[in-house]
């Protein structure tokens, strides 16, 4: 089995791969948009990808990869996120400290109050700002301890992140819905294609009245018009329960446009 991935080696999307198929080899790639293409096209036989995090909500990349590109959530798996402040030599050194947007605004609050005048840079993961880091003793990188161990840095603070409690998940995306496991959860994507009193309303109340439980719903512009939402859904349920077919065959009748983007099993938060 081949898992394509953020790269490069030392991401958090490592440790989600490596957690939901240990044997798998590892491909990497530089953003979402390239490891859901990679799916597409058959050149991985599944894609790892960062989607929700407890602290920062949700991945807009890949929720939009999911909108554009026929592939299907297989799998999730949710991994604790401890960021480390990694650099060659100390902290006086230190005039730039590079990571990933989503990591960046993790450790917001402890970067303002312990580095207020360093410059910031965004870069296409945790793990390639560890590997610039690694170049410069001006530059650290906030990423993972393995990252430090991969790139010879030192690991200079630990826990970073706003909160210690700091959690993502990371879904799997592949051409087929796994079958039932009885503990299985179903994402959707939902477009009411008119703004009318009630509406929405209406759409959750065919899934309160069949005693489906919603785990998630967020509204994300459709980037046609100001104004103008799709609604990503996470329920409880494999998309083959009756009750989860009813709800979503009414839905369909209801709504301008529905999507499965997926039904798979339940992670367990460790």
């Amino acid at each position: 089995m081949i898992l394509g991935l953020l790269g490069p080696e030392g991401t958090f999307s490592e440790k989600a791969a490596k957690k939901w198929e240990s044997t798998a080899e590892l491909q990497y790639f530089d953003d979402v948009f390239d490891v859901v293409k990679a799916v597409v096209n058959e050149d991985v036989d599944y894609g790892v990808v960062p989607i929700e995090n407890s602290l920062e909500g949700s991945v807009g990349s890949t929720l939009d990869a999911l909108l554009k590109y026929d592939v299907k959530i297989a799998g999730e798996v949710v991994v604790p996120i401890r960021h480390c402040l990694l650099a060659k030599e100390k902290i006086s050194d230190i005039k730039i400290i590079l990571s990933h947007p989503q990591a960046l605004a993790q450790c917001r609050h402890s970067i303002k109050n312990r580095f207020g005048e360093v410059e910031i840079v965004e870069t296409m993961s945790t793990a390639s700002a560890a590997k610039l880091a690694s170049e410069s003793k001006k530059m650290a990188a906030i990423a993972s301890e393995d990252s430090a161990a991969k790139y010879g840095l030192n690991i200079l603070l630990r826990d970073l992140q706003n909160q210690k409690e700091n959690y993502t998940r990371f879904i799997v995306l592949g051409k087929i819905v796994p079958e039932p496991t009885s503990k299985d959860k179903t994402s959707v994507v939902i477009y009411l294609q008119k703004d009318r009193p009630g509406a929405l309303y209406k759409m959750l109340g065919e899934f309160a009245s069949r005693d489906i439980n919603l785990t998630k719903i967020e509204s994300r512009p459709t980037k046609k018009a100001l104004g103008d939402y799709l609604f990503y859904i996470d329920m409880e349920g494999h998309i083959m329960d009756e009750k989860v077919q009813t709800a979503l065959k009414e839905i369909k009748k209801k709504a301008g446009m529905l999507r499965i983007l997926g039904s798979y099993p339940k992670a367990e938060q460790t």
